[in-house]
């Protein structure tokens, strides 16, 4: 996947930080999966051109960054963690939309509907 000069790693890099509400919903979800953590990976996509990926993480690579906040690890690739370097991961449930939210401090621009973002 061609990641252009967006994915360049920043100068200072920071983790990835859960919220009380972001953790506990991982736990959840490892408690029915399995798996060490939560994993944070982009993907081309959208009119602004990056989406997150989250899955359980089964593992980390030797590439791979991993953080630990309130309790629970935090898995990124290497080749998002210069997009993904200082953001806070939320989950909200509001009506009938359960998601997580990133507040990213990278993010320069997102599309109207909010599927995907762009960095500096």
């Amino acid at each position: 996947m061609d990641m252009a000069s967006q994915t360049e790693p920043t100068s200072e890099i920071s983790g990835v930080n859960l919220t009380p509400a972001a953790a506990d919903r991982v736990r959840q979800f490892m408690a029915r999966e399995g798996g060490i953590g939560l994993r944070i990976d982009v993907r081309r996509t959208g009119c602004s051109g990056w989406a997150y990926e989250v899955d359980i993480a089964r593992e980390a690579d030797d590439t791979d960054h991993v953080f630990e906040d309130e309790g629970v690890k935090v898995v990124v690739s290497d080749k998002a963690m210069g997009m993904v370097s200082g953001t806070t991961v939320d989950f909200v449930h509001e009506g009938l939309v359960r998601e997580f939210r990133f507040r990213n401090p990278n993010v320069v621009g997102e599309c109207g509907c909010g599927e995907s973002f762009t960095v500096a």
